[in-house]
């Protein structure tokens, strides 16, 4: 009786290969396809799949469940790995290791496989989700073990099999797509001095040749969650996110150049197109603050963003830790409700407005008009109590110069 094996299955040269080479091996192959808003048409994958081999050949539309699940927590964390990557890439894992332990308690697998690198930070990010949603699937990883050596021995490999590949000549840029950012690395890219150029960029106009005119866009929130993009409401958190993604890429918003420290140890030049997930970040950090305590925001902005950040990235979504954090987040989303106004331009994006029902800002105790109802008086003696230790110190000091 043959192994049976669900692969993550995206149709490109490598998983196609991986279907043939486990066949071969004496796998009995199932793909699995998730529509994460990739924006690539996915009505030929079946057919692919199954002219490489495999017996069956599983697609599925996730684009509100990754919106929903993964996006808006990393989005309400603030969470930036290393200050700057929206994770977009690292969120999409998670998900799709859920989809394939289901699918492979659902079809009777021992295994799934995924067509990471030994190299590279997915490998670790789709073996940690399934191993934490079962621990007796055993993961396989052929590109970590097969014998080809370059992408011109498995385009041969291809051919000796009939499998269909589109394209014969290895791009410059490797790049992973979906709703919440797109991740672009190699070729030029792979020198940190130079620039990037511009064929790099796949959906953002260059700052240079973006409106000479701002775009003010207006987001209305919900406990947290983005329900409105200029007025117009939207019964689902993806057709929001695309919506400010297409907003954001026409003013160039959302371009990140950065090297970061991958989980191997290695560090990587990554370039990122990210307009939605920018603009979304810019006005919940806002509207946060307007409606959460001193004492509750500042220990957010301390912990949660970087620890949140490098959880995500380091393939912990399914912790007891992120989890527990999400709560907390969860907490102070209570009175995110209100809207937040943004001007884009060239490349920039600034909060130009915010209100809330739930703000805190109080005009009469912030204002220096005669309207100051503020107690001047209370003031100097809190100044007094607040400052009493470095007087103290200082007396010391003062005495021993």
């Amino acid at each position: 009786m043959a192994k049976r094996v669900i692969l993550a299955y995206s149709g490109g040269l490598d998983t196609s290969v991986i279907v043939r080479w486990l066949v071969e091996k004496g796998f009995e192959v199932i793909t699995y396809t998730a529509d994460v808003g990739q924006g690539e048409e996915l009505e030929e994958i079946p057919e692919k799949a199954r002219s490489a081999g495999a017996v069956e050949a599983v697609v599925e539309d996730l684009r509100e469940e990754f919106a929903r699940d993964y996006c808006m927590p990393t989005m309400r964390a603030l969470a930036l790995y290393e200050g700057k990557y929206p994770l977009s890439a690292a969120l999409s894992r998670p998900l799709i290791s859920k989809k394939l332990v289901h699918h492979a308690h659902k079809f009777k697998a021992d295994y799934v496989a995924h067509g990471s690198t030994g190299k590279g930070n997915d490998q670790v990010r789709f073996e940690l989700s399934v191993w934490a949603l079962d621990p007796d699937i055993e993961v396989l990883a052929p590109v970590r073990e097969w014998e080809f050596k370059s992408r011109e021995e498995e385009i041969e490999y291809a051919r000796k099999f009939n499998i269909p590949v589109k394209a014969t000549k290895e791009k410059p840029y490797s790049i992973d797509s979906n709703l919440w950012g797109i991740s672009i690395e190699c070729g030029p890219l792979e020198d940190p001095w130079q620039e990037p150029p511009e064929d790099a960029f796949e959906i953002t106009t260059s700052p240079r040749e973006a409106p000479d005119t701002p775009q003010y866009v207006e987001i209305e929130f919900d406990k947290g969650t983005p329900v409105a993009v200029n007025g117009e409401r939207f019964s689902s958190i993806h057709r929001l996110v695309e919506t400010l993604n297409r907003l954001g890429a026409r003013h160039g918003i959302g371009r990140i150049d950065m090297v970061e420290n991958r989980l191997v140890g290695i560090k990587s030049r990554e370039i990122y197109e990210a307009p939605g997930a920018t603009i979304l970040y810019e006005a919940y950090r806002d509207l946060l603050s307007l409606t959460t305590d001193r004492f509750s925001f500042h220990y957010f902005m301390s912990h949660i963003p970087h620890e949140y950040a490098k959880m995500v990235y380091e393939g912990l979504w399914f912790s007891p830790l992120r989890e527990a954090l999400d709560s907390f987040n969860e907490k102070l989303a209570e009175n995110a409700t209100g809207k937040v106004r943004l001007r884009l331009y060239k490349g920039s994006v600034a909060v130009v407005g915010r209100e809330s029902e739930r703000s805190l800002y109080v005009e009469d105790l912030a204002t220096y008009s005669p309207q100051d109802s503020f107690d001047h008086v209370a003031g100097m003696h809190f100044t007094k109590v607040y400052g009493l230790p470095l007087r103290v110190l200082g007396r010391v000091r003062k005495k021993f110069r």
